[in-house]
């Protein structure tokens, strides 16, 4: 995490985690939004509305509830088998709110980097969003790659 930019009170967060599986088995499970609920603590993922021509590429909204609560996020950038971006339309306390996933090969593995920027939303839960996103999108990137291990076997 890095600390607010004093100029802008924008914040930034970047997690990584690696996995023995390539970088084509991992992008299903990240790319398509219906994948999430095998490898996430999210149980009920899905799309709400398509993108054309493409279903969960860029203009696709993404919904992601738990308990009643959870996101609304539109794709931005949908670049297989490498990159998915996204931006928080609802849901979450935050502003201005972009991800960003990246999967590049390493060996016959894949390194997963998440990184994203937002402004809080609400004045004084700036820190307490400087622990919580990075600590969640670090457990959203820990399991992909401990569930893509799994599907990668004996790799």
């Amino acid at each position: 995490m890095t600390p607010p930019d004093p100029s802008t009170g924008r914040s930034t967060y970047r997690v990584t985690a690696s996995t023995r599986a390539p970088v084509d088995a991992v992008w299903p499970l990240v790319g398509e939004a219906r994948r999430w609920s095998e490898w996430s603590f999210l149980t009920n993922t899905r799309l709400e509305r398509e993108a054309s021509p493409v279903p969960d590429g860029v203009g696709a909204i993404r919904k992601f509830p738990r308990f009643g609560v959870g996101s609304r996020e539109e794709v931005v950038a949908w670049d297989p088998p490498g990159h998915l971006a996204y931006r928080i339309l609802s849901g979450f306390p935050v502003r201005n709110y972009r991800a960003d996933v990246t999967l590049t090969a390493d060996g016959t593995g894949t390194h997963i980097e998440w990184a994203g920027a937002y402004d809080p939303k609400w004045p004084g839960t700036g820190r307490i969003l400087a622990k919580v996103l990075p600590a969640m999108m670090q457990r959203f990137a820990d399991g992909l790659a401990s569930h893509a291990d799994g599907l990668a076997g004996g790799r």
